[in-house]
């Protein structure tokens, strides 16, 4: 810090001008008026016979300034503040004690300021305030100065000038006039004064000065301020002198650093051993294994034998500051009651039973048994099903902290397990990052997207997940850059992914998979109702009173304007009549908005999806499937025709493998079975068969069509229409038997939105059936069946239609004759 300094010249004809004893005596000898305007000063003090400028921009100010600048003698009263920062101060926000002064030159600035060049003329008390509007004025008295005697007069201008004169010869900043105009001051109250305005120290100290009527008191306390800035300038030529050599740009960068540690150290304001000791008293109060104290108690001796500015300074420092932020052996106590547990799942989440029956199954076990190894849950499902809010509810039902790590895209294996601390800008893992971030041990951390983790030449993030999310290893784990080992087993890992597929087969079997397939539309009518209604006209400033959306509006915007499993589209669509809803209020004065089923276009225009719906068939051919889709279950219509030809299957829209090959197994099934459901085998020969699933566009995959293939092939060659109001699913094998499929509970509600009743599929779903809510499907009939021959007889009608001779070939010219045509018509009229 530069305690001594000469700024005030650039308003003057003089560079540093200097008054003479006659001026001095002069100035003592003026009357003072009784009252004076009293200018307030931020952050400097004016000194009797100092002239410095000052920049006005206070409205009080300037119009005292201006005022006073008018009247014969110019006389102002300058005050400083006790707070620089107090913009409009106060009679209790100033100081007592002030300078009289003269207004020398007074300038208007462009911006509306006033800059005046003011000169000090004596000290002064003030008595009382006796205004403060439209500026203050105050009653004065003259403050005496205490002049020492002529001995210690000399003696103190002496040592001022000396001390003064070495200043500006050690400091380059300052011109050399500076000391001839040292040399001219012949008054030792001017030169007192003069050094003190110089001086580069606070406001009260400078007060201070001020303030003190002795002037050997005054004279003894510049010469103190004067004197340390001295030594640190003596100190630092004597540095500059010792290290003065020629080095290239790496060693001087290092003498400077040492320079300023050892000016900080000689002014006892040295920073590296207070940040070593700063260190130690931390440590104090950790609880950590014996290990990490090695390797903390290690550091810090080598921390000691470093410089700030050696480069590895900076490295030990951050290693130890991690061992000092991370919570190590600090747990957060289960102290978590069961029922409000349970009450906060159900509240945070409608639905979900299954998922939140293994929860409070697991939670139960670590309640009864706190050292248990926490699991690692991996909620599976399609996006906006509510797995990264169900891990928080868990947090916030335990009393836990939560942290959320997002592994989608991370390909570097350090991103995990940290980087090694020989590398620049090396840090640990997103792991302990979480636990810093937690300060516990024991936090629920969600590692969400583990399905889009990636590898390239940096290494596999997979293969270092696989440590930690192993309970029987984790409680080793070693972070790179820690290089100690960390105890993980107590944290709760929580994994999200939306497709099983993808996620390294290793790390899959250490993760406990909770399927959350999504939501039926009457539980989406549920979550609408209970939470996001209320949480929309919340986020958009609307009242339950303000906005009413009906029943069959919420069900339309379900079905027609989102397709998904989870609610996030369903959120965005309400936000949006949230949106219509203001904007109705506000430009039309509306204090209610309805939204019902006919205005509904009006907010959130043509509606983008169309719901397949059941359409009765009257042609043989046409059957009625069930798909899951990852948006929820759809129907599915399976269309064939016959046409001239060899007996040649072909298929259309768009199929994976799967759906072929079941085509070709029902297609054979029923060829090699023609006899049991009644079928020339004649037919097969003479007649093509199309198979097509309309929606060309959209690919097709899946086991789940296998009885309704077989279904629409036999109501072709039988001619017997498909029962109404029925659809069916399930696969298909060569020997008749129909195998379970999944999806189920989406497929059956599906079913029913399509005004379907009566469904079919394999016995062994029956079991998916009955985690079905009875209330959602009461009014659908269920058949389950074991093989295919119970499926056509309990799909199709049990008489052709009028047209079923037609497909017999016409055999007259056949070499078969005519016997063998009366054959087959006798079949098929039994048929």
């Amino acid at each position: 810090m530069t305690f001594f300094h000469f700024e005030h010249d650039s308003f003057l004809d003089d560079e540093f001008p200097v008054i003479s004893n006659a001026e001095e005596q002069k100035m003592a000898e003026e009357e003072i008026p009784e009252e004076v305007g009293i200018l307030t000063l931020k952050n400097t003090v004016l000194y009797p016979g100092v002239v410095i400028p000052i920049t006005v921009g206070r409205d009080k100010s300037i119009q005292l300034v201006k005022e006073a600048y008018r009247t014969p003698d110019r006389m102002i009263g300058v005050v400083a503040q006790k707070d620089m920062t107090i913009e409009d101060p106060v009679e209790d926000d100033l100081y007592t004690t002030g300078t009289l002064a003269r207004i020398m030159k007074l300038i208007r600035m462009p911006d509306g300021s006033v800059t005046i060049v003011i000169q000090g003329r004596s000290r002064f008390q003030i008595e009382a305030f006796t205004a403060s509007e439209p500026y203050f004025k105050a009653r004065i008295i003259r403050a005496h100065e205490e002049h020492p005697e002529e001995d210690q007069t000399k003696a103190l201008m002496l040592n001022l000038r000396e001390a003064a004169a070495r200043i500006v010869e050690l400091s380059p900043s300052i011109p050399s006039e500076a000391r001839i105009a040292l040399e001219n001051i012949d008054s030792l109250n001017f030169l007192v004064h003069f050094i003190a305005s110089n001086l580069s120290i606070d406001v009260r100290y400078k007060q201070e000065i001020l303030m003190l009527d002795s002037l050997q008191d005054k004279g003894e306390l510049v010469l103190q301020y004067l004197d340390n800035e001295l030594k640190v300038l003596e100190l630092s030529e004597e540095i500059q002198t010792k290290v003065k050599i020629d080095l290239d740009k790496q060693q001087r960068e290092y003498i400077l650093r040492q320079q300023i540690r050892t000016i900080q150290d000689e002014l006892g304001e040295g920073s590296g051993d207070s940040e070593i000791e700063n260190l130690r008293e931390r440590a104090k109060n950790k609880t950590w294994p014996e290990e990490v104290e090695k390797a903390f108690s290690k550091e810090m001796n080598r921390l000691s034998r470093l410089t700030p500015a050696m480069p590895d300074y900076a490295i030990v420092i951050n290693y130890i500051e991690w061992l000092l932020d991370l919570p190590w052996e600090n747990y957060a106590p289960d102290t978590f009651e069961f029922p409000i547990v349970k009450r906060t799942l159900d509240a945070d989440h409608f639905g979900l039973e299954k998922v939140k029956d293994r929860i409070l199954e697991q939670l139960a076990v670590l309640k009864l048994k706190a050292d248990k190894k926490a699991p690692i849950l991996c909620f599976y499902g399609p996006p906006g099903v509510g797995k990264t809010s169900l891990g928080k509810s868990i947090a916030n039902a335990m009393g836990k902290e939560f942290v959320r790590i997002s592994l989608g895209g991370a390909k570097d294996e350090a991103e995990i397990r940290g980087h090694r601390r020989t590398y620049i800008g090396a840090m640990p893992g997103r792991i302990i990052q979480g636990l810093k971030k937690a300060k516990t041990s024991n936090p629920v951390l969600m590692l969400d997207e583990i399905d889009k983790v990636g590898n390239d030449f940096r290494g596999d993030p997979s293969a270092a997940l696989l440590e930690v999310l192993d309970p029987e290893q984790n409680n080793t784990f070693r972070d790179n850059f820690l290089e100690v080992e960390y105890d993980l087993s107590r944290v709760m890992f929580i994994c999200t992914a939306n497709n099983l597929s993808t996620i390294h087969p290793a790390l899959r079997d250490r993760m406990e998979i909770i399927e959350i397939n999504g939501y039926s539309q009457e539980e989406k009518m549920e979550i609408a109702r209970r939470h996001l209604i209320p949480k929309a006209r919340k986020d958009h400033g609307l009242k339950a009173a303000n906005l009413t959306i009906s029943k069959r509006a919420l069900e339309r915007v379900i079905q027609n304007y989102t397709r998904e499993s989870g609610v996030r589209g369903l959120s965005q669509q309400i936000a949006s009549l949230c949106r219509g809803a203001a904007k109705e209020i506000v430009l039309n004065d509306e204090s209610i908005v309805r939204i019902s089923e006919k205005n509904l276009k009006d907010f959130l225009g043509i509606h983008k999806f169309e719901n397949e719906q059941y359409q009765a068939q009257d042609v043989p051919g046409v059957a009625v499937g069930l798909a899951w889709t990852s948006v929820g279950g759809e129907i599915l219509f399976i269309e064939s025709t016959l046409t001239p030809g060899t007996g040649r299957l072909s298929m259309t829209g768009q199929l994976g493998d799967v759906m072929k090959e079941s085509a070709t197994l029902a297609y054979t099934y029923l060829k090699s079975n023609c006899d049991q459901f009644g079928i020339p085998f004649e037919t097969f020969k003479r007649w093509d068969v199309h198979l097509h699933i309309p929606a060309g566009a959209i690919p097709k995959d899946g086991p789940s069509a296998g009885i309704t293939m077989l279904s629409s092939l036999a109501s072709l060659f039988s001619q017997r229409l498909m029962k109404p109001s029925l659809a069916m699913t399930g696969e298909i094998t060569l020997r008749g038997k129909v195998l379970p499929v999944g999806g189920i509970q989406e497929k059956v509600l599906a079913a029913k939105r399509a005004g379907i009743n009566t469904l079919i599929m394999c016995h062994e779903n029956k079991k998916d059936v009955s985690e079905i809510n009875p209330e959602y499907i009461k009014d659908v009939k269920i058949h389950f069946v074991k093989k295919m021959s119970e499926v056509i007889r309990l799909a199709l009608e049990p008489k052709p239609v009028s047209n079923a001779l037609n497909l017999i070939p016409d055999l007259s010219e056949d070499q078969k004759g005519m016997r063998e045509l009366e054959q087959i018509r006798k079949i098929v009229a039994r048929a």
